[in-house]
């Protein structure tokens, strides 16, 4: 048996996989110890199905947590000398071009913290002999080290040397060559620095529940990388900067899965929780991809999946703003209290009390027994001017409204029409507002997959074991390229095993151009860079040198295939009218069976809103497919 666990804002989500059946449950997420929801969540699956569970995987909010909160280790950053203020100079790019009060996240590592050594490479290897104090680092008290030499992406000689030099503190060790691996200081110190800082703390949270899962009888875990493949305990206990997106990739890998079951190769996903709302773009059955990325205002200069996330869940808490206009998150509810509707003493109005108060949930996963009359209060504790019902829809529209903007940026921002694609809704409360985003950007066909509440576990449990590695190369003879790809692939496969397909990508630029496109490598990579370059921006140069700048290396092993339909055969549907002429769906309803709009369908950990003018039918996989009706 299959196991996927993963950890949301809100719930924590179990998925298991057991022949030709898939089970799934809810647990509220703990925050004090997130081990303990995740155990929780595991009982509660293995009650419908027991037995031996040989895989386990496993999605973490830990690291986004502890960045976003502030709460990392104690670090101190050791750089080449006259370098010791590069995490706090950063670039001079800025994202609001006039708000020039806007200010970057301080460094993790203050001043005082900052330690520069002697020591200086050349292309052709050492200039100046490293000379390290070992004692000025000791007596700063560390937790855990960065450690991010000026050139050591070429030659990393010396940061190994400081590495070896601070083993007897006992401290965790993070060097920029082992973490990044690419030129850029500023990127590469900075995701050094973050490691560093977050490793300790997720370190100690699977060693956590790595015992408490031995404990229960289960193997040891793998952990959701933000490359949306899964690594070994081990290696993301040692560089937790690798689990930032673990939770959003694991979703988009369960987005992928799902639209290749439901043959749409192209699909727009996202996946509005409790907390947040996480989008992503599938094309060609795969989800993009992106080389570096800013989370919680800082770089990571490290293969991620392309995932843009926004502060509107069920729990986002609806607001005034000083000059009385509606507002909806990026504040949330949380787990606890969660919700006024989940009856755990929350008074805020949030996206899910409006809901509630709509008619469009009957019921919540997880065991928590539905409160109206408390949604009901929080609904009115908004005192906008409008009746109880307005004020509901408001909510609902402003919540709508940021989504809508996020789901824009992975598109028409990125010159992707969202009309040619599927609008793919997951997570408990995506459904709920499928229709109402597809209308607004001219999208006419939306999926739902039966296990929709937990797609992301699902993705934990299909999703591949995954190695990157990348080194910047600097190359003007492209014919060197291949040399260079065999021996990154060879690593990257000895890091997974020789059984694993690696695939190698190489970052091109013209020459004088300050950033690269990312291209597959082959045998024309030339002639591949011009074409990319004239899909980009409109033109190619062929008379213009080309620079081979990168190149990154990914090994997998594929995942199981996984061909079940969530909660094993479908419930038979029970319906009933209410609310007019809406139609009450209750239960996973059957493949081949019509759904009409206005309709809800509520399945397991999830619910479905058809408004009038949808209709569709179920498909083989359990997944709902509805079309806008156009006369």
């Amino acid at each position: 048996m299959l196991l996927g666990v993963d950890v949301g804002g809100t719930f924590t989500d179990a998925v298991l996989a057991a022949g030709d059946r898939l089970y799934t449950a809810k647990a509220p997420t703990t925050p004090d110890d997130q081990s303990e929801g995740v155990l929780a969540a595991v009982e509660a699956v293995l009650a419908q199905a027991p037995g031996e569970v040989t895989a386990f995987a496993h999605g973490t909010t830990t690291a986004t947590n502890a960045l976003l909160e502030g709460n990392g280790a104690r670090t101190v950053f050791v750089t080449t000398a006259g370098f010791e203020d590069l995490v706090e100079l950063g670039r001079q790019a800025r994202a609001d071009l006039y708000r020039l009060c806007a200010a970057r996240p301080a460094p993790l590592t203050p001043r005082e913290r900052r330690v520069g050594v002697t020591e200086r490479m050349t292309p052709d290897g050492v200039l100046t002999p490293l000379q390290l104090d070992l004692d000025a680092i000791a007596r700063l008290e560390p937790e855990a080290v960065a450690v991010c030499l000026l050139h050591a992406y070429r030659h990393p000689e010396h940061e190994r040397q400081i590495g070896d030099a601070l083993k007897p503190l006992g401290v965790h060790v993070s060097l920029s060559h082992e973490v990044v691996g690419t030129f850029r200081e500023y990127e590469r110190a900075a995701t050094t620095e973050l490691d560093a800082a977050l490793s300790p703390l997720l370190a100690a949270y699977l060693r956590n529940l790595t015992r408490r899962a031995r404990e229960a009888g289960l193997p040891e875990p793998l952990v959701m990388q933000s490359s949306g493949g899964l690594a070994d305990v081990s290696k993301a206990a040692d560089h937790a900067v690798l689990t930032l997106l673990s939770g959003p990739a694991a979703g988009a890998g369960g987005a992928a899965w799902a639209s290749a079951a439901a043959e749409e190769p192209d699909a727009l996903c996202f996946d509005m929780g409790g907390t947040s709302c996480d989008v992503c773009v599938v094309l060609g059955g795969e989800v993009r991809e992106a080389s570096g990325r800013e989370v919680g205002g800082r770089p990571v200069a490290l293969p991620m999946l392309d995932i843009h996330t926004v502060g509107a869940g069920g729990g986002s808490i609806a607001w005034q703003d000083p000059g009385g206009a509606l507002r909806v998150g990026p504040r949330s509810a949380g787990a606890r209290p969660g919700p006024a509707a989940y009856g755990h003493g929350g008074t805020e109005p949030t996206v899910t009390d409006a809901n509630v108060v709509l008619g469009l949930i009957g019921g919540i996963a997880g065991g928590i027994e539905l409160d109206v009359p408390a949604a009901e209060r929080a609904v009115d504790s908004l005192q906008l001017g409008l009746d109880r019902q307005a004020t509901a829809e408001g909510i609902v529209r402003v919540a709508n409204a940021e989504m809508v903007r996020a789901l824009r940026v992975m598109t028409v921002e990125r010159g992707i029409d969202p009309r040619g694609l599927a609008l793919l809704a997951f997570g408990g409360a995506g459904g709920l507002h499928a229709a109402a985003i597809a209308d607004e950007l001219g999208i006419t066909r939306i999926l739902c997959p039966r296990a929709s509440g937990v797609l992301a576990a699902l993705g934990l449990v299909v999703s591949d074991r995954r190695r990157d590695v990348q080194r910047s190369v600097l190359l003007t003879d492209l014919s060197q390229a291949p040399a260079e790809a065999a021996a990154l692939a060879a690593q990257a496969r000895a890091e997974l095993g020789e059984d694993a397909a690696v695939r190698v990508v190489a970052d091109l630029r013209y020459r004088g151009q300050a950033f690269e496109l990312s291209v597959e490598l082959s045998d024309h990579l030339e002639e591949d860079f011009h074409a990319a370059h004239e899909r980009a921006y409109g033109y190619r140069d062929p008379e213009v040198e080309v620079e081979l700048v990168t190149l990154r290396a990914t090994a997998t092993l594929p995942g199981p295939a996984i061909t079940a339909a969530a909660g094993g055969e479908a419930r038979r549907s029970r319906r009933r009218t209410v609310y007019g002429d809406t139609e009450i769906i209750r239960g996973d309803p059957a493949p081949g069976e019509r759904i009409a709009g206005p309709a809800v369908v509520e399945l397991r950990e999830a619910t479905l809103a058809v408004p009038p003018g949808w209709s569709g039918e179920v498909l083989a996989s359990g997944t709902i497919r509805i079309e806008r009706w156009t006369p």
